[in-house]
């Protein structure tokens, strides 16, 4: 996570030139903004790295090392219910739901755990090759970044590779820094990191349908600092409601895409 890739400058520098309500295109893709439905508070010193909806309830991971962790969090105040730590020389990263289970990775360790949902405790330990970005479920496989502009879809019970997803926008540009995921109505949408935006993908192409620019809810919170960027989104299926946030933001917000 050290380098910031010449689209996620180029996603960076529109956004700040233009006015936000401008109809842009990305490498003819084109940029748009989400309204916000509402906002609710977060805890300003998680490192978000990972946001999910399960049962009712918003499941978040935190990284950076000696601070990891899984929580369970009320929406409504953004209190912290349940909290498991995770090994304080691994640096937590994203989080997926499978039946009764959460799943999380670490960063660099290729270290993967399994996690009792309604405990929060640990049942297992994996291992994988390569690094841990963000995670969603889609359908009966797990969908992981790693930072590239590939995703890879994996066994929710082995996390044996089943295949991969290169990530393009519509003139065949790469998509790299893709971070936290979350699959909504048949798109996976992703978190560019270091960037103010989300892409939606089309799983079956990995075509980038829009980007869409939240550069403005950054500005809302009044994040700064070079790692307090947009990362986390949570989609409540029931209740239709999509929820995005950022490391060390103040601010969770319920959007609605365009």
């Amino acid at each position: 996570m050290l380098a910031r890739s010449a689209l996620s400058l180029l996603l960076l520098g529109t956004a700040a030139a233009t006015p936000v309500a401008a109809p842009l295109q990305v490498h003819g893709t084109s940029l748009r903004t989400a309204s916000v439905v509402k906002r609710y508070p977060h805890d300003s010193g998680a490192f978000t790295e990972g946001l999910l909806w399960a049962d009712g309830t918003l499941y978040e991971s935190t990284g950076m090392e000696g601070q990891s962790d899984i929580r369970r969090v009320r929406l409504s105040d953004g209190h912290v219910l349940a909290r498991a730590t995770i090994d304080p020389t691994l640096f937590g990263e994203g989080i997926g739901a499978w039946k009764g289970a959460l799943v999380s990775m670490t960063w660099r360790s290729g270290i993967g755990y399994r996690w009792d949902r309604a405990t929060l405790k640990r049942t297992a330990t994996f291992r994988y090759s390569g690094e841990g970005w963000g995670m969603t479920t889609m359908g009966d496989a797990l969908v992981q970044s790693d930072g590239t502009d590939v995703l890879h879809v994996r066994d929710p019970e082995t996390f044996a590779e089943r295949g991969a997803i290169s990530v393009k926008l519509a003139d065949g540009t790469p998509v790299t820094n893709l971070n936290e995921l979350e699959y909504v109505k048949g798109e996976i949408l992703a978190n560019i990191w270091q960037t103010a935006t989300i892409a939606r993908i089309d799983p079956a192409t990995g075509r980038v349908k829009q980007l869409i620019d939240l550069r403005a809810l950054r500005t809302q919170v009044q994040a700064s600092g070079r790692d307090a960027v947009l990362n986390g989104i949570a989609y409540d299926a029931r209740g239709d409601h999509l929820y995005v946030t950022g490391k060390n933001w103040p601010t969770l917000f319920e959007i609605r895409l365009p």
